[in-house]
C-alpha cells in the first residue's frame, strides 16, 4: 500500500491564490470522476485543519450530480484523520483528532491498511514530503497561472521522481501520476 498525496493545482504550482481562492480549480465532471476513482478504494485519508474543515461539507451532500453523490459517498466510507494542534474536536462520523503528523505511525498505517492511505492538504503533505513517507504524486494540474498562493509542494524538499502515468482531460487539465523513486523500489 502507499501514502499518496494528490492535489488540484495551477500551472505555476499554488492550489489556492494569494487572496486564499481556489474557485479557479473547481472540477469540472471529467476530472471529479477521475479525482473520485483514485481515491475510491483508499482506506484512510489524513487532513490538516483546513483541509478537513473544506471536506467536511461532504458529509451532508445528499443531492447534485451523480459525480458529486459518488464523491459524497467514496469520503462518507473512508476512515479520516485530522492531525490540528488547533482543534478540539471533529465533527464527521469515522474520523479521529490526533495532535501531530508521526512519520512511523504513518508508516505503519499504511503498511497495515487494506488500501492506499491519502494525505490532503498541502502543509500536511509538505511535513510528509519532508519527512519522506510519500510514495506517490498524483496533480491534476489546472490551465491557469494565479501568480502567488498556498503552494502545492513544499519549498527546500528534493525528491526524485518517476512517471508513471499522465493524462490529458477535455478541459484543459492535466493530471500527473508520479512514484517517489526510491532505491531498492
Amino acid at each position: 500500500m502507499s501514502l499518496v498525496y494528490a492535489a488540484i493545482t495551477s500551472l505555476d504550482g499554488y492550489v489556492a491564490d494569494a487572496g486564499g481562492g481556489f474557485d479557479w480549480a473547481a472540477p469540472d465532471e471529467e476530472v471529479h470522476a477521475a479525482v473520485n476513482d483514485l481515491v475510491r478504494h483508499d482506506a484512510a485519508a489524513l487532513y490538516g485543519r483546513r483541509m478537513y474543515e473544506v471536506l467536511r461539507v461532504w458529509q451532508d451532500v445528499e443531492d447534485g450530480p451523480p459525480v458529486i453523490r459518488d464523491y459524497a459517498q467514496i469520503w462518507r466510507s473512508m476512515d479520516k484523520i485530522v492531525v490540528s494542534t488547533t482543534l478540539d474536536a471533529v465533527a464527521t462520523p469515522r474520523t479521529r483528532l490526533v495532535r501531530s503528523l508521526v512519520p512511523d505511525d504513518v508508516r505503519h498505517l499504511v503498511e497495515t491498511s487494506e488500501g492506499d492511505v491519502s494525505i490532503g492538504g498541502p502543509t500536511l503533505a509538505g511535513h510528509a514530503l519532508r519527512a519522506g513517507i510519500v510514495d506517490e504524486i498524483h496533480l491534476f494540474v489546472h490551465p491557469v497561472v494565479v501568480g502567488g498562493g498556498l503552494r502545492a509542494l513544499p519549498d527546500g524538499v528534493r525528491l526524485d521522481l518517476e512517471l508513471a502515468d499522465e493524462h490529458r482531460f477535455s478541459s484543459g487539465v492535466v493530471h500527473l501520476h508520479h512514484r517517489v523513486a526510491r532505491a531498492g523500489r
